[in-house]
């Protein structure tokens, strides 16, 4: 199934609205691996919110500024946000924890005794900063 290969199991649902541009052939790629289809109730704009805030958060801290060449270059620009989205970025409802991470936050060095390293995604786009060894 298109880019999603060995991952295509780990899927049970899919949640869609009710647009028409989503026809019967489109359902059927999904339901032929097992997926099942499921649309948001009518006149619910709020009934996918947190597919409609992901969207809301990539566009506005990545796609929004950068020029994207076909569609190889954009998927190669998600793929790269998406790490940092999951495994750097603090995301307030997990008390400043990324998705990835697991356990409490390292306790916040002194910066006038620690060298700090930078680290670019995306081209510069995005800064990550960690403690260098």
């Amino acid at each position: 199934m298109m880019d999603l290969g060995h991952r295509v199991s780990q899927f049970r649902f899919l949640i869609r609205d009710r647009d028409t541009k989503y026809t019967a052939v489109f359902d059927e790629v999904f339901t032929a691996e097992g997926i099942a289809i499921m649309r948001t109730p009518p006149r619910a704009p709020r009934a996918n919110a947190y597919a409609e805030r992901w969207v809301r958060t990539v566009r506005r801290e990545c796609l929004d500024r950068i020029l994207t060449y076909n569609p190889r270059h954009l998927l190669a620009t998600l793929d790269e946000y998406v790490r940092h989205y999951n495994e750097h970025r603090p995301h307030q409802g997990r008390e400043q924890l990324p998705p990835a991470l697991d356990m409490s936050p390292v306790p916040v060095p002194d910066l006038a005794a620690v060298r700090v390293r930078r680290r670019r995604v995306l081209n510069g786009l995005i800064n990550e900063y960690s403690q260098a060894a």
